[in-house]
């Protein structure tokens, strides 16, 4: 018996059992920071992307849902391919702890804010080589150095829930 036949969708949600699970339940998520590293090491390159909202262009990170049964480490590699492209090949630690963890709350003012749900991210930052093209929603991936990252300019064009991560 297929999965639909039997009444099981499988590891995705319809938009409204999700937005009914959203409202009663946190949702795990993965926020991901890719970068780019040079030869010793040290951080050359913070990559965010580019997209399009109702509100304007924002800039933001790799960010996305774990789904039901999928590890951290699969969530992180799917979301990275969906957001970068199967060109870019993520270095991804063999010890996952993140690097924080973030909670944003549907009511303003709680901390960081996200008005659809409860969620609970874990972030991690994730070495990049190879070639990241935006996919999925993304206009373009641009990578900036540590300093650019400071610059009131680009800071007022990220995701205001992205920004203390990236800091």
């Amino acid at each position: 018996m297929s999965d639909v036949a039997s009444g099981d969708m499988g590891p995705w949600l319809s938009p409204d059992d999700l937005d009914f699970i959203r409202r009663k339940t946190p949702i795990l998520y993965v926020d991901i920071i890719p970068v780019r590293l040079g030869q010793s090491g040290q951080l050359e390159a913070i990559g965010l992307l580019l997209s399009a909202k109702n509100d304007g262009i924002i800039r933001s990170i790799v960010s996305g849902r774990v789904l039901y049964h999928e590890s951290i480490r699969d969530a992180i590699a799917r979301h990275i391919e969906k957001d970068l492209g199967q060109m870019a090949i993520p270095q991804i630690p063999a010890h996952l702890a993140p690097f924080t963890v973030c909670e944003y709350f549907p009511t303003p003012g709680e901390g960081q804010h996200d008005p659809r749900q409860h969620a609970v991210s874990l972030a991690y930052i994730v070495p990049m080589v190879g070639d990241c093209e935006p996919s999925s929603d993304a206009l373009e991936v641009s990578w900036f150095t540590p300093g650019e990252m400071n610059t009131a300019s680009l800071q007022a064009e990220i995701d205001a829930k992205h920004r203390p991560l990236i800091r």
